[in-house]
């Protein structure tokens, strides 16, 4: 408080300058419609991360995230940036938000970086993968994290087929009937199917993903395990780009949002 002419005036703090932060964030998306708001009211990771951030810094604040999961998929590595007025230093922020945002999503890190950064914009791949459970009885602790299929599979004919997706091509065949998308060319980095026990394991890295774009990889894949599809019938539907000839979409529980690379 300043004295003017006998009175006090109250002292005007400075604002604090806005930064930007980045999140590395792990969920369960089991109970939400996905990442992204929806117009409908139904819960997101997008609208927890919003509502944590505005009981942690009293700020309203609009994240944006690197992938746009959907429905029931998870993220072991998710990034998402916001700019904030908050003074809380990044760790600060890390710690708050994990003591107020529920139990199915965790910030595993945050830091504070150049303004020019964006979760999404700046984004140079991501990495996804799909975990199937190939074993005759299915799970009764991980079945909301993996896709039981009991017939055995041949993961070797799967690793092929997966490796023809490698370069930049037109995914038509494995987009989302309906979505309308600028382009659906896409580069795929790398691609490959493995084994580990009763698990099997689809990895895909790409510049970007169409709507559903793995799920519908995978469930083309399958085919391939089981014999009922071989090599040259997988890249006849690739190369036909129409999606009414590839596979059905496997489910979204088994699909996960690894990393995301800047």
């Amino acid at each position: 408080m300043t004295p003017v002419g006998g009175a006090m005036e109250p002292t005007v703090e400075p604002a604090s300058p806005e930064r930007n932060v980045m999140l590395v964030v792990e969920y369960d998306g089991t109970c939400y419609h996905g990442f992204q708001l929806q117009a409908a009211d139904v819960p997101t990771v997008q609208g927890e991360l919003e509502r944590g951030l505005r009981q942690v810094t009293g700020i309203v604040t609009r994240v944006a995230g690197a992938g746009r999961t959907d429905r029931g998929v998870h993220a072991a590595g998710q990034v998402v940036s916001f700019r904030t007025r908050s003074a809380l230093e990044a760790a600060v922020l890390q710690r708050a938000l994990n003591a107020v945002l529920p139990a199915d999503i965790a910030v595993l890190a945050a830091a504070e970086l150049p303004p020019d950064f964006h979760a999404r914009f700046s984004a140079r791949s991501r990495e996804y993968r799909y975990t199937i459970l190939n074993r005759p009885v299915r799970t009764a602790l991980e079945r909301q994290l993996t896709y039981h299929v009991a017939t055995p599979l041949d993961v070797a004919a799967m690793a092929e087929a997966a490796r023809q997706l490698v370069g930049e091509h037109d995914f038509v065949s494995f987009a989302s009937a309906g979505e309308k998308v600028a382009s659906t060319v896409r580069r795929v980095l790398a691609a490959d199917c493995r084994r580990e026990g009763v698990k099997i394991y689809v990895d895909i890295a790409a510049n970007a993903f169409l709507p559903h774009m793995v799920r519908n990889i995978v469930g083309t894949l399958l085919p391939v395990g089981t014999g009922r599809l071989d090599l040259p019938g997988f890249q006849e539907i690739f190369g036909a780009r129409q999606r009414r000839q590839a596979g059905p979409t496997a489910p979204a529980r088994g699909l996960c949002l690894m990393r995301v690379n800047y």
